[in-house]
């Protein structure tokens, strides 16, 4: 699983998942790369950056500058980017893209959905479906892409967020009934 699109390669970056905030129905395994859900509850002590009631969970590294990553998923998953700020207990507010803090893309065999402050927009589905998708942030920029990254490697557009982003932000995953790992890529400046 590796990243060959040149446009993108110095800005690839590998993330780790935080265990602190991982809801405790979500089993991280692979070095701390994947998440899967798991209909019992872990054992993990409590911690006031874990997720109280929604199966999610934050990566470690904040990102301010130009970055990418790839995640894979089987069947459903949230591809999020969030202030550390969000919510971790209480209702709606604390999902990626319901709230004014996080902007999220819905992700399935055959629907992509863009959530941010609990306002969808359902996005074509691109003509080779794939389960992987490619987030690209320009944080100084004020841009945020989501891509469908092919088994050949091939970027699929599916949406760009413009916003003036006022402090570090965070990638997030939302995994329900499936499992997400984030993809190993050829890193270009960390």
């Amino acid at each position: 699983m590796y990243f060959s699109s040149p446009f993108l390669c110095s800005d690839a970056f590998n993330l780790t998942l935080d265990p602190n905030t991982a809801n405790t129905q979500l089993i991280l395994s692979d070095c701390k790369r994947k998440a899967t859900f798991d209909k019992d509850h872990q054992p993990y002590p409590d911690h006031p950056e874990r997720f109280e009631n929604f199966k999610q969970v934050l990566c470690r590294e904040s990102l301010a500058g130009r970055c990418y990553w790839e995640v894979e998923w089987s069947g459903l998953a949230y591809v999020a980017v969030t202030y550390k700020g969000i919510r971790r207990k209480g209702g709606s507010d604390c999902w990626f893209g319901y709230s004014d803090k996080s902007w999220s893309l819905f992700c399935t065999a055959n629907e992509f959905t863009i959530w941010h402050n609990n306002v969808s927009n359902n996005l074509p589905v691109p003509p080779l479906p794939s389960n992987r998708v490619g987030v690209y942030l320009d944080w100084s920029a004020g841009i945020l892409s989501f891509y469908s990254v092919s088994d050949t490697h091939t970027l699929t557009h599916l949406h760009t967020v413009k916003s003036t982003f006022t402090e570090p932000l965070y990638a997030g995953f939302g995994v329900y009934d499936s499992s997400l790992s984030l993809c190993q890529i050829a890193v270009g400046n960390n």
